[in-house]
């Protein structure tokens, strides 16, 4: 079972999107050649915005870890980067068979009534079994019999409230964005932040004047012209990375050609993705638009049923481009200043994307407002990542020690393992920190919150119904 799924998911998203959106069009009545179309114009999606991140880390590496060099910026927690993170947790125990058991319990949900959302973004499945391994090695260190059982017990917590947080904030995810209609993000990663966008967001708009720094990236563009646009931003601040990783005035005038590189490549990168996720929205339009008409069909309007789709459908919006691209220094003056942090993020940073996903919709695409959201969610996130780097590392290290050819996954010696994705999310280190910090009892609180959450999701697609 275990090199099943581990072939399965070692074809990677761009190969498993074609065949499952393939075989879902023709199973909801689409025609082969149209749903083959579809998938195929989501795999090339994503095979365009792996190109695309990779060209970020790719260039950004270099110069960030000149930076580290000269100025010092030595942490003890490794940025393994979210690919790292999510090979060591497929390549566990609960990661060989999370795809098999999210489905399962995703159906009886569907059944029971307690779910709206058909999570088919299998991918992304490695959330769950992330938060696994990291509670069986949490368990095992605590002495619980079973610590396996109380892995695959974290990462269903996990993708329950997940489905949860699908539905409620579906509506305002599909109003926000355009396209969107009978889709929902079931990514825990981005759902984490959800709660931060909302309080954080009501905290601001008590602010006398706040309102008065209403700009989303459409005003950003009329306010300041070039200046306002993702594509300038981009080259600017690749240029002062570019800068900060010269010793001297020297070596800042040797690398005029690589600093004046990194700011075009910076500038592709915000220009290119939003071209790309056009893709996704192209692929998926058919898909959704006959759902909903066997939706209509099968029910009329008495029920209403969501496709849970990865995030990357829609990271390539303005706000999310500009803010990302803004965090990125102050992230790395975060790391450094922050008390009790000591994860230091690299790798991690082309991730940065998926923060505000489901945070615009709450801010209504406000860059002020994100760019505050986004602070306060990196800051925690830093300590999250800190707070649970010893039994990632187990995970790691056991995952290395299995695989020893495959250096992504290996923790260099003296250092801990932390990813900013999905060691930083609110909903992970709620799982972690009850059943570290509060044991069987917090095993219990976890499993109130859960079946409480079901039953007013329930009692609510009831009384839409």
């Amino acid at each position: 079972m275990e090199q099943f799924f581990s072939y399965i998911i070692g074809l990677g998203a761009a190969v498993m999107m074609p065949i499952i959106f393939t075989i879902l069009g023709v199973c909801i009545g689409i025609k082969f050649s149209k749903a083959l179309k579809s998938g195929l114009y989501v795999g090339v999606g994503f095979v365009g915005l792996g190109v695309i991140t990779g060209l970020l880390t790719s260039s950004l590496g270099p110069a960030l870890n000149d930076v580290v060099k000269i100025y010092g910026l030595s942490l003890t927690v490794f940025d393994m980067g979210w690919p790292a993170a999510a090979s060591v947790a497929y390549n566990t125990t609960v990661g060989a068979f999370i795809i098999p058991v999210c489905l399962g319990v995703n159906l009886l949900l569907l059944l029971i009534g307690c779910t709206r959302t058909v999570n088919i973004d299998l991918w992304n499945y490695w959330h769950f079994a992330f938060i696994g391994a990291v509670t069986y090695f949490l368990a095992d260190g605590l002495g619980w019999s079973f610590p396996v059982g109380w892995g695959f017990f974290a990462a269903i917590i996990c993708y329950i409230i997940t489905l949860v947080m699908a539905d409620l904030t579906a509506k305002k995810f599909q109003k926000f964005y355009p396209n969107m209609e009978g889709i929902s993000i079931p990514q825990p990663f981005c759902q984490g932040f959800t709660p931060f966008a909302i309080i954080i967001g009501k905290v601001l708009d008590k602010i006398p004047g706040f309102d008065k720094l209403n700009i989303d990236a459409e005003g950003m563009k009329k306010k300041f012209g070039l200046f306002g646009e993702p594509l300038f931003l981009g080259v600017i601040i690749g240029i002062a990375i570019g800068c900060l990783a010269c010793e001297d005035s020297k070596q800042l005038v040797d690398k005029i050609p690589a600093t004046l590189g990194l700011g075009i490549k910076m500038g592709a990168v915000m220009e290119l993705i939003p071209r790309i996720t056009s893709l996704f929205i192209e692929g998926l339009k058919p898909i959704s638009e006959a759902t909903r008409e066997l939706i209509a069909k099968k029910f009329g309007d008495k029920k209403e049923f969501y496709i849970g789709m990865s995030p990357a459908l829609v990271i390539g919006h303005p706000t999310t481009l500009i803010v990302s691209l803004l965090l990125i220094p102050v992230t790395l003056i975060l790391a450094v200043t922050l008390p009790g942090n000591q994860f230091l993020p690299l790798a991690s940073l082309a991730g940065m994307f998926y923060v505000f996903v489901m945070v615009l919709p709450y801010t209504n695409g406000n860059v002020v407002k994100s760019f505050i959201v986004g602070l306060v969610v990196i800051a925690v996130g830093l300590l999250f990542v800190t707070w649970m780097a010893d039994n990632f590392t187990s995970a790691a290290q056991m995952v290395s020690a299995a695989h020893p050819d495959d250096q992504a996954v290996k923790v260099p010696e003296g250092f801990k393992a932390g990813s900013l994705d999905f060691a930083s999310s609110p909903i992970a280190f709620l799982i972690y920190g009850c059943m570290k910090y509060l044991n069987y009892i917090g095993a219990g609180v976890l499993t109130v919150i859960t079946i409480v959450l079901l039953a007013w999701n329930r009692k609510q697609i009831n009384k839409a119904n």
